[in-house]
């Protein structure tokens, strides 16, 4: 069986794994924010998924508001939903579902015991 008609790269692989967790708008802000990544990685690896057929995206039906322009959502085709799965166990072992709290990028850290001054 060939391969995946794109490159595969850790970001990739982030941005399928987000796409597959359980929520169901997302727009490529939401998604680089579940991925840890940044946007301007994230939209091309998106573009590359819909050239491939893995991903299909429509345009945000409300009209804008407050918050800013229409939003373009995105979702796995059948054919990337499988793909994305089979593609995760092979290179990851498993498929884990994101939360809305992406687990790379900026974990703090407990901030140490006060001591008081001597």
């Amino acid at each position: 069986m060939a391969g995946p008609p794109f490159r595969i790269t850790a970001a990739t692989l982030d941005v399928l794994e987000a796409l597959l967790g359980p929520d169901d708008q997302l727009y490529g802000l939401k998604i680089a924010q579940n991925a840890g990544r940044k946007t301007g990685s994230v939209y091309p690896i998106l573009a590359r998924l819909e050239e491939a057929g893995w991903v299909v995206s429509e345009w945000e039906l409300d009209e804008p508001s407050a918050r800013g322009p229409r939003r373009r959502f995105y979702r796995l085709s059948p054919d990337g939903l499988g793909g994305a799965r089979a593609l995760l166990v092979e290179r990851r072992g498993a498929v884990r579902q994101r939360t809305s709290t992406p687990s790379r990028g900026f974990a703090p850290r407990p901030a140490p015991e006060w001591r008081g001054w001597r």
